[in-house]
């Protein structure tokens, strides 16, 4: 009975696993159209038109929320996809990957070492610089840009690479978070995070109370939830916290799995999943409109305002960091831990290096941190290097992947 449990749960976790990966790769073309888009624009002869789309003003004035197109999609479309992002944290946290330490050590070693050796290799090239706060840029995995790659280069690759990378990014998305919470704080006003704390606590005894009730009757969780989260993310947004923590911290309030004896038989109560059921409602809002619409309006750099790229610390930092510093900082923690632990990461060397490379495609939380940590002409230089640098990944990730024996053997 227990083993038979056991291969249930396992099921369970893998299925879960490949729907999110076919939703990631799916996103990942999203994405990827509407960041190609927004290049062009940028670049063309409607780029004033472009301009002046990304730049107008909307919102109550009286709220401070009277901002433009392009601050709507990177403070509250993406507090959408950080909701997703949290709510997988959660799952990944309670009954997933990360939930056991035997399994979890190397991803979560491996995503801090992916972390560290970018960051410390851009603050070398910018010691001492203005450039230097953008340290944090190169730091993050966009996942649904890697398996969109992975499944279009390497669809044959062992399923443990696969869940690897998917663990190492989540863990990724994890530090990410904290990283923007902590050192892109602009001015903390301690009164709105407090006030915020009140309708986040309502949100929160709701969800956990009444996750039986939201499961049965959904649309009732638009009606009573949904404002409650807005006003938690505009009360966050005038702290001077970043308002995309909002969807983080309404994420972490939900339930991962909830008793409701009223489904139940008997006195046996049934598990109310009320993350998965949020995560199948806001899945498509995040990866077929908030992602794409932040991607079209972040990736409109015009070349002409990047002049001396080549030579710019910020762009060298950055692409060194997500192509050099992502791998080799992944693939020494795993080399350290797997030796430690005895743990076999499987596939074989050129498989798992093209992986490790696969995590210098730092996309969306790149391009978000490069608007955080600069302006003006700066901005364009490192959105711009984050674009190179997760480009010139995902060819150094192709040219090992596709040379690795699964590939070849497919090509035969």
């Amino acid at each position: 009975m227990t083993l038979n449990r056991a291969v249930l749960v396992s099921r369970r976790e893998a299925a879960r696993v490949t729907r999110l990966l076919r939703a990631e790769f799916a996103s990942g073309i999203l994405v990827l159209i509407a960041a190609a888009l927004g290049f062009a624009a940028a670049n063309s002869p409607w780029a004033d038109a472009y301009d002046a789309l990304r730049d107008f003003k909307i919102g109550p004035a009286g709220w401070h929320l009277d901002l433009s197109l392009g601050a709507w999609a990177s403070d509250g479309l993406l507090a959408v996809f950080f909701f997703m992002v949290g709510l997988e944290l959660k799952r990944e946290f309670a009954g997933g990957a990360l939930r056991n330490l035997a399994t979890a050590i190397v991803p979560v070693g491996a995503a801090f070492g992916g972390v560290l050796l970018p960051a410390s290799i851009f603050l070398a090239v910018n010691a001492g610089g203005s450039g230097a706060r953008g340290w944090a840029v190169p730091t993050a995995t966009d996942i649904a840009f890697a398996v969109t790659v992975l499944g279009l280069i390497a669809p044959r690759i062992p399923p443990v690479l696969r869940v690897f990378l998917l663990t190492l990014a989540v863990v990724d998305d994890f530090i990410a978070i904290t990283i923007i919470a902590i050192f892109y704080a602009d001015g903390l006003q301690w009164i709105w995070l407090a006030a915020a704390a009140l309708p986040l606590a309502l949100y929160a005894v709701l969800v956990q109370r009444c996750a039986g009730w939201f499961d049965r009757h959904r649309p009732l969780a638009w009606i009573v939830l949904l404002p409650l989260g807005a006003l938690v993310w505009a009360l966050v947004h005038a702290s001077g916290l970043h308002a995309t923590i909002a969807g983080v911290l309404l994420a972490f309030a939900v339930p991962v799995a909830a008793r409701d004896r009223r489904r139940g038989v008997g006195d046996v109560a049934e598990r109310i999943d009320l993350a998965e059921s949020f995560g199948y409602r806001f899945g498509p809002l995040s990866s077929g409109i908030a992602v794409p619409v932040f991607a079209f309006f972040a990736a409109g750099v015009p070349i002409s305002g990047a002049a001396g790229f080549a030579t710019d610390p910020v762009a060298i930092g950055v692409v060194l960091g997500l192509l050099v510093g992502k791998p080799l900082g992944i693939g020494l923690s795993v080399w350290i831990l797997t030796r430690l632990t005895g743990t076999v990461l499987g596939g074989d060397r050129r498989e798992r290096f093209g992986v490790f490379c696969l995590a210098g495609i730092g996309f969306t939380v790149s391009l978000l941190i490069a608007d955080l940590s600069f302006a003006g002409p700066e901005a364009d230089v490192a959105r711009l290097a984050v674009m190179v640098g997760s480009l010139a990944s995902a060819v150094a990730a192709a040219a090992f992947l596709l040379r690795g024996p699964r590939a070849r053997r497919s090509a035969r």
